[in-house]
């Protein structure tokens, strides 16, 4: 019997019959990751134009990308601010997911749903209001200001995958340790933190992609010396079609890639 014939599920619908389902599925993947793959080659053109499929391959705009002092500058204010926005956004999202999870309040319901405006909001409402904010208490252009905006859109993603963790996980444990002494705070730290560990390990990756990917904030509140990686992307591409673009943007696949499979390998490792 061959595999088209096997049963797919509990329920012994076969593989054959979810061809249909499998090529729908394909062609989804194809489209969400096409117009990515794309670029990888893109950037490995020799030409001063973006071209596809290059005509001559060449190292020629990474060169450019790894001597230019202000791209390098960009980079390491990205890195900066992700690495600083998931310090601020994993402790703080977790412990208002515990927090809400834990609460017997009616109002715990409410709250959870104001701590999710953030990211229900456009994003280009949020940059406006944070902009006008910022220049009342000069934290325009700083590192300073740009983790604490940034914090504001990852903390709902921290809330939320840590919820969704504590919602599986049994609350009569902690209250077990609480009852033989324990501390509400020793109990959270050596009971229910380690058996959701995975998920704060997911929510600090996020934490960090949200803020290394993030533009829109940045082109209001970020500039000078603390300009982001994805800042100068964007008015690289509005002033001139510059190809570093494709190799840069194929450096941050790469980087968001090693990132999903690190997560992915110490959820494996912890199973």
């Amino acid at each position: 019997m061959s595999w088209l014939d096997r049963a797919a599920s509990d329920t012994q619908v076969t593989h054959r019959q979810r061809l249909w389902l499998y090529a729908l599925a394909a062609l989804v993947l194809a489209f969400l990751a096409l117009p990515t793959l794309i670029v990888i080659p893109m950037s490995f053109s020799g030409s001063q134009y973006l071209e596809f499929p290059p005509r001559e391959w060449s190292l020629r705009w990474y060169r450019n990308y790894l001597g230019s002092s202000s791209w390098m500058q960009a980079t390491a204010t990205s890195f900066q601010a992700g690495a600083l926005t998931m310090l601020v956004a994993t402790p703080l999202g977790t412990l208002a997911a515990y927090g809400l999870f834990a609460s017997h309040l009616r109002a715990a319901r409410w709250l959870h749903t104001l701590m999710l405006t953030p990211i229900i909001v456009p994003v280009i409402l949020v940059a406006i209001g944070v902009f006008y904010v910022y220049v009342k208490i000069r934290l325009v252009n700083s590192l300073a200001g740009i983790v604490l905006a940034h914090s504001m859109l990852a903390l709902p993603l921290v809330m939320l995958v840590v919820g969704s963790a504590l919602k599986s996980f049994d609350m009569n444990q902690e209250m077990v340790a609480r009852s033989l002494g324990a501390s509400r705070a020793r109990a959270f730290w050596t009971v229910t933190l380690p058996q959701i560990r995975f998920s704060l390990v997911s929510a600090a990756l996020l934490s960090f992609l949200t803020s290394f990917d993030e533009v829109i904030l940045a082109l209001f509140i970020a500039g000078g010396n603390n300009s982001t990686l994805t800042r100068n992307m964007f008015n690289a591409l509005r002033d001139q079609i510059d190809p570093t673009i494709a190799a840069i943007s194929t450096l941050m696949i790469v980087v968001t890639t090693l990132g999903l499979l690190l997560a992915q390998f110490y959820g494996r490792k912890r199973d």
